[in-house]
């Protein structure tokens, strides 16, 4: 996290700066701006097309369900179904589709449900550069810096106008559970489409959370251009003065300065006053300390009031009632996993001792399975090791799927094509690709690395290696690893 101050050792550091030192510094602000600026700029505005995407997507679903529950509610009571829709809510969903998709205006007045300390930092960065053309490195730097601010400030209204209407749907939400409170039974088309409701709701505002959160995460170069400016004495000021959490508590100007702690009471001074103001009070300090805690309650409670301010218009995501699917939030690449995996077999007939080195692509249709292809090049070492040598042996094509049986084991089956040429000068009859026929099972076993997510491990049948001229090996033993 990109901080508001500074400690005293800091400030220390800043006064004995030599000009020198300080040019050195201004130099490497100026080597980077023009691939920070585009950085910003790509990822706010990625940010920006996704929550438009997701959100039409999400308010279209939930007019849906609107439409539906209101033909099945009138079929019961019209009269007092008619309330319940008498604001025509599917119209307010358009109206905030619209709203969210051209709205051009800029107005940050808050984070959302929770403070975030990098884009806070960000935010303040950009606005400092733009102050501060002359640590530019090229003639449209400043442009560029006040397209980066812009973008950015676009994504911060776009995301307080998800705040509103994640608030609108939670606040309709329970419009229609106290009005389906009144029945005792409720057919089971309204429940279904009451969860799915409940459901929409969730991801939505799981969706949004995940953009705040891929928003507040820094990358190196980001990190890099917030750790050079904070040595410039004249950001810090800067940051203290205009930052969103500095404009929340009022960051006074000796902020971690060796001044800032002149006054204040050490740990042994307050246990003496503490010890004093029981001796004075007698009996009645219980009281008398009980009051002071209140007080210091009621304080507490004020700031954190002040702090809510920071998610106007939010609130928290409710618990669902539902296992949520995982997979439901995230996007077609963000749901590809990689792998890799290897397969060795002795010689055998016409073929020497071989390895296949697979390499695979898998999708997750959800949290417990997942489809996928990929391909494997098989690799010769000769018939022993005393006749070593290294050849090629062919290549293939695979798919799999994995389904999640219990826990860490899964049912996989999976189609190959193999690529077997016959080595020169044998004879014998052989087609040129091989079918297999895969079903077996396979044990997944988590790693704590930073390369390696999960270790697979796979026994397999190939039902049609029975067919095949000359037969090949029907039982495989291949470790893969998913990065």
């Amino acid at each position: 996290m990109f901080c508001i101050g500074q400690n005293a050792s800091s400030h220390a550091e800043n006064n004995v700066y030599s000009s020198q030192d300080s040019t050195s510094l201004v130099s490497r602000v100026t080597d980077f701006p023009n691939k920070f600026f585009n950085k910003i700029n790509s990822k706010t505005s990625t940010l920006e097309k996704r929550l438009n995407k997701q959100t039409e997507k999400y308010l279209r679903k939930l007019a849906k369900r609107e439409a539906k529950l209101k033909r099945e509610l009138y079929k019961s009571d019209s009269a007092k179904a008619s309330v319940l829709f008498a604001n025509n809510p599917q119209q307010q969903y358009l109206a905030f589709a619209q709203k969210l998709e051209n709205d051009s205006a800029i107005s940050v007045h808050s984070m959302g449900p929770e403070y975030l300390p990098f884009a806070d930092s960000l935010h303040s960065t950009l606005a400092f550069l733009n102050k501060n053309p002359q640590l530019l490195s090229s003639a449209n730097g400043l442009d560029q810096a006040n397209s980066a601010l812009t973008q950015l400030r676009r994504l911060e209204t776009k995301l307080q106008d998800a705040d509103q209407i994640k608030a609108f749907i939670q606040q309709r939400k329970s419009q229609i559970k106290q009005y389906l409170s009144q029945y005792t039974k409720l057919p089971s088309g309204v429940s279904n489409i009451y969860s799915d409701y409940n459901k929409q709701l969730y991801y939505y505002s799981t969706q949004v959370k995940q953009y705040r959160e891929t928003l507040n995460d820094p990358n190196k170069m980001m990190t890099t251009a917030l750790t050079i400016l904070n040595k410039l004495p004249a950001f810090t000021a800067f940051m203290k003065k205009n930052s969103f959490l500095a404009g929340l508590f009022n960051v006074p100007a000796n902020y971690a300065g060796t001044d800032a702690v002149e006054g204040l009471q050490t740990r042994d001074q307050i246990l003496a006053i503490i010890q004093s103001k029981l001796t004075s009070e007698g009996s009645n300090a219980s009281s008398a300390i009980q009051n002071s805690l209140q007080s210091a309650q009621k304080d507490i409670n004020n700031l954190r009031n002040k702090l809510s301010t920071l998610g106007a218009g939010s609130g928290d995501i409710d618990m669902p009632d539902f296992k949520p699917v995982q997979q439901k939030t995230k996007t077609f690449f963000q749901r590809l996993e990689y792998g890799t995996n290897m397969q060795t077999q002795h010689a055998a007939y016409y073929f020497p001792t071989t390895t296949d080195i697979g390499l695979s692509v898998g999708y997750k249709i959800n949290d417990k399975n997942t489809i996928g292809i990929g391909a494997s090049y098989k690799v010769g070492w000769g018939s022993d090791f005393q006749h070593t040598k290294v050849s090629t042996q062919g290549i293939g094509l695979r798919s799999f799927v994995d389904i999640q049986a219990k826990k860490s084991l899964y049912i996989s089956g999976g189609f190959e094509y193999n690529y077997q040429p016959l080595a020169s000068g044998v004879v014998g009859t052989l087609n040129s690709w091989q079918q297999s026929g895969l079903i077996g099972v396979s044990k997944m076993v988590t790693m704590k690395t930073k390369v390696f997510k999960k270790t697979k491990i796979q026994f397999l049948w190939d039902f049609l290696s029975y067919m095949q001229i000359p037969r090949t090996e029907p039982f495989k033993f291949r470790v893969g690893y998913t990065f």
